[in-house]
């Protein structure tokens, strides 16, 4: 029980952060853009040329989950498009709607894949787990020197512009995020249910590792996707505000 919770709290604060750190450098890049060009339109779409490889397996993810689920795809786009709230849209696939778990799978699906090309770029290409490892650990004085051997790493300029785009792209929508509650209300329904019945000493004993391992799993994603945004963040940071200061122009977020 208690590598469960440790689990739930390493999951929730690594998603917390990472959220934190994702909007913060999008509005980062986006000043910059439009610092640069003092065109809206053009800012927006320098912005989506920037975040184009997450943004087309982001999209490709929901319709390939809708027909393998056999549920009707329509409309497909990689176009940005400035939203009435003044949100900007980078993609968006038309699915039929289905049942609440076929359209819980086909909203999830970004995240799924997302998350598991970020694992595999974060593991693979920079060698990150030992770091995460040594964090857990407490041993920071081994974390530092890790982290400078980064960026030394085979074609780590490219294997680093894919990462962020996908990490930073993998998270559902709101949209995409609307069969979620029926379906954890559901999964909770089931769960009190098997707890009334007497399941819960089963349950912690044979479904707790599994599911103490995923939140780890989910966990090491956010906390690579963080690290890279972390990353990324200062220099994009110090050239808006660099730029702001020679053209002596702001960038006010509304």
């Amino acid at each position: 029980m208690l590598s469960l919770l440790t689990g739930l709290g390493w999951l929730a604060a690594s998603l917390l952060l990472f959220l934190v750190a994702q909007r913060w450098l999008h509005r980062e890049i986006h000043a910059v853009f439009l610092l640069i060009t003092r065109r809206p339109g053009l800012s927006v779409g320098l912005f989506s040329l920037v975040f184009f490889p997450g943004v087309l397996l982001h999209e490709t993810s929901h319709f390939l989950m809708a027909r393998i689920l056999g549920v009707r795809t329509g409309r497909f786009s990689l176009l940005p498009q400035v939203m009435a709230n003044g949100q900007v849209r980078l993609g968006y696939v038309e699915t039929a709607r289905a049942d609440v778990f076929r359209d819980a799978l086909i909203g999830t699906a970004p995240l799924i894949t997302g998350g598991l090309a970020t694992a595999y770029l974060g593991i693979a290409q920079f060698n990150l787990a030992p770091i995460f490892s040594m964090v857990s650990q407490g041993a920071w004085d081994l974390v530092w020197p890790a982290l400078a051997a980064v960026p030394r790493q085979p074609d780590f300029a490219l294997w680093f512009y894919l990462a962020f785009t996908i990490s930073s792209t993998m998270l559902p929508s709101s949209s995409d995020r609307r069969a979620w509650l029926p379906v954890m209300v559901g999964l909770g329904a089931l769960l009190i249910l098997a707890l009334v019945a007497g399941a819960g000493e089963w349950m912690l004993l044979r479904l707790a590792p599994g599911l103490t391992q995923a939140l780890n799993a989910l966990a090491m994603v956010f906390g690579i996707s963080l690290v890279l945004h972390l990353a990324l963040g200062l220099p994009v940071g110090l050239l808006r505000a660099f730029i702001s200061k020679l053209t002596g122009l702001q960038v006010v977020s509304s």
